[in-house]
């Protein structure tokens, strides 16, 4: 059953941009928060391509927008037209949450933190150990940034040689001279240079769009890579259980999905756009139990 909504004329307005966004779970996620806090605001979404980020963002500050959500493929390509960067949004390349202040637009970056805080609500501790990391896009650079600044041991980023591919190795290693973390770039093309990775860590994470719509049927990871110990997480959330997941579990290894991790960063989001806390226990039970 669909929440009540009430608009008026001192309705503050949150939106999700990037493509595809109709299978998001964020509006009737935050609209039932909003609801549940008495707070007059409302979350609507809009599919935005990568030529129109420009327009858009502009345009949404000058409509007065409270703030917005930045899903893929947009979370790097919205940097040069915002105002200013908190400084892990900054350190991380990558933008996802971006509240309109005094006529500024600033971005902020929760994705890292709250699939950090996932896997703690799981009972997983990855601090001091070593995780492989598939895609150093925005979903993944993000967590692979929070995750050298909470004390991971080493961190081996795995990505296509894109056009980004020289820049993000040259952020990779301020990063590690920042942290002291080991973080390094390799070339996804190198499976066996993957495979000696997923070997030596603890977790396994695939934060690219492979496992949701319309790559259902990919995978990140290959079975025979697999070991006894090994964590796997995934930061896609529609489907719940990706292929990644479902093979993952039917080997023995424990499995963690992007549900968490969406709701952490945007309990965290919802704190950046009105000061207050979302009622995470209330959500939790309204959407994350099956």
């Amino acid at each position: 059953m669909a929440e009540k909504l009430s608009i008026s004329g001192h309705t503050k307005t949150i939106a999700l941009i990037g493509s595809p966004v109709e299978h998001s779970m964020s509006p009737a996620m935050h609209n039932a928060a909003f609801d549940k806090m008495g707070l007059d605001y409302a979350y609507v979404v809009f599919d935005v391509q990568p030529d129109d980020v420009e327009a858009v963002v502009k345009g949404m500050k000058a409509m007065g927008f409270a703030g917005y959500n930045v899903t893929m493929p947009l979370k790097t390509l919205v940097l040069p037209y915002l105002d200013e960067l908190s400084d892990a949004a900054a350190l991380m390349g990558a933008v996802n949450t971006v509240v309109v202040k005094d006529g500024k637009a600033i971005g902020h970056n929760t994705d890292g933190a709250g699939f950090m805080r996932n896997l703690k609500e799981n009972g997983v501790d990855i601090v001091g150990k070593k995780m492989t990391i598939v895609g150093a896009g925005g979903a993944g650079s993000a967590v692979f940034t929070q995750a050298a600044l909470d004390g991971v041991k080493e961190i081996d980023v795995y990505n296509i040689r894109d056009s980004f591919y020289e820049a993000t190795e040259k952020r990779i290693g301020e990063l590690a001279a920042k942290t002291g973390c080991n973080v390094t770039l390799h070339d996804l093309d190198d499976k066996d240079d993957l495979r000696a990775s997923v070997a030596s860590s603890q977790l396994f994470v695939n934060a690219t769009r492979v496992g949701m719509a319309p790559m259902e049927d990919g995978c990140t990871l290959d079975e025979d890579m697999l070991h006894d110990g090994l964590v796997v997480a995934d930061t896609v959330y529609n489907p719940r259980k990706t292929k990644l997941l479902a093979m993952a579990e039917a080997h023995g290894n424990k499995a963690v999905n992007g549900l968490g991790m969406l709701l952490w960063q945007a309990a965290l989001g919802e704190k950046i756009w009105t000061g207050q806390e979302m009622p995470v226990s209330y959500i939790e039970e309204k959407f994350y139990t099956d």
